[in-house]
């Protein structure tokens, strides 16, 4: 087992990082203030294939590894979460499955652009009655002749307002006892469909949430993703897979918190010394330091799984939970060690504790997390 990157992830990382904090991390003040996506930039990061992670080069991507991607997404979560936000969404749920269930038709048509950037994709899966509960779907997509008709509303959709190619899951069985499940390409273009006002969020403001309605939106069966009736097996395949983006994500967060509370902790004087040099404030540096290694390890090895092909399920589900709660933590005790100043948005703390929290509620909840894990231990 190595618990040390390869030479290639090293350089992967120090690129990233470099990118990060001279780019990313300036944007991420503006981002948070506004609630304004930076669209100059997205098309920046996507001439450094960064909106293609995983993918193969010959759909247009960078081709890197699990751990490598997990880097990257942990990297740029560290300078800006929003941003972050953005590329682990739209590798992990809405390019990989677009690879992995796509046929080569759908590979050249939609995922080409998603891999190059120039389209940014999303996962349309929650509804207002349907969050942790996928079988709760009540969009529907009726056949007629070699079309489906879909009609719903999906809502909190990450990426949503500069989206250009959107997975859709639909009930293909509606008004029968036995539901069907089933997953389309929509593009935002198409006729149909309706994207609402950018949700007023708590963090990750820079992200462009929105719902997005469907109105009688007529799609060609080419846009099926997978076979018909496969909906929850793509979503819950796919899930696992996003969960590891997330919990790098997560990471990338708690590193950030633990970053500038320790220099903040080594600025900052009362009683005539740095208060770095106080026992409370040492006790929360080094649960923080611990704390953020152990969340690092089980994203890696989570990641590591993924790469050997494995099942790594239960190891994603460990990783994002316990992950997003050390975020949490993280930005929660950073505070504490700012003072009042950690509650002023002079420093970026006070960010990073609205930016962690939806960590634990997204891709599956911390909730739902321990579901899975408990699930897997008995399966065993």
């Amino acid at each position: 087992m190595r618990f040390e990157p390869t030479m290639k992830q090293a350089v992967i990382r120090r690129t990233a990082r470099k990118y990060a904090e001279e780019v990313l991390a300036p944007a991420a003040v503006e981002m948070d203030r506004t609630g304004q996506f930076p669209q100059d930039i997205a098309d920046e990061m996507a001439e450094l294939k960064y909106f293609g992670l995983e993918i193969p080069p010959e759909y247009g991507g960078a081709g890197l590894d699990p751990v490598s991607y997990a880097i990257v997404v942990e990297e740029i979560s560290r300078a800006n979460a929003a941003m972050g936000l953005c590329v682990a969404v739209h590798n992990g749920v809405a390019a990989a499955p677009m690879y992995e269930f796509g046929n080569q038709f759908q590979r050249k048509k939609f995922l080409v652009p998603v891999a190059t950037g120039k389209k940014i994709g999303t996962f349309c899966l929650s509804e207002p009655n349907a969050g942790s509960d996928a079988s709760a779907i009540e969009t529907t997509a009726v056949r007629d002749n070699k079309d489906y008709i879909l009609n719903g509303n999906k809502v909190f959709v990450t990426n949503g307002h500069v989206s250009g190619t959107n997975l859709i899951f639909a009930n293909t069985r509606p008004g029968e006892k036995k539901k069907e499940y089933t997953v389309f390409f929509v593009e935002s273009e198409r006729e149909g469909v309706e994207k609402g006002p950018l949700e007023e969020l708590m963090g990750m403001r820079g992200n462009p949430v929105c719902p997005i309605t469907l109105h009688d939106c007529r799609v060609p069966e080419e846009n099926l993703l997978g076979e018909q009736g496969q909906g929850l097996k793509i979503a819950f395949a796919t899930l696992n897979g996003g969960r590891i983006g997330i919990a790098a994500q997560a990471l990338g967060i708690a590193q950030a918190c633990l970053d500038v509370s320790l220099r903040y902790a080594k600025e900052r004087h009362q009683f005539g010394r740095s208060i770095a040099q106080f026992g409370a404030i040492q006790k929360h540096l080094a649960d923080m330091a611990t704390q953020v290694e152990a969340a690092r390890l089980l994203v890696y090895r989570a990641a590591g799984l993924r790469d050997k092909g494995l099942e790594y399920g239960m190891e994603s589900a460990m990783a994002k939970l316990y992950a997003s709660k050390i975020a949490v933590d993280a930005a929660r005790i950073g505070i504490q060690i700012h003072g009042a100043y950690g509650y002023s948005k002079s420093y970026p703390i006070e960010r990073y504790y609205r930016d962690a929290k939806i960590t634990e509620i997204y891709e599956g909840t911390s909730e739902v997390q321990r579901i899975v894990i408990a699930r897997s231990l008995m399966e065993r």
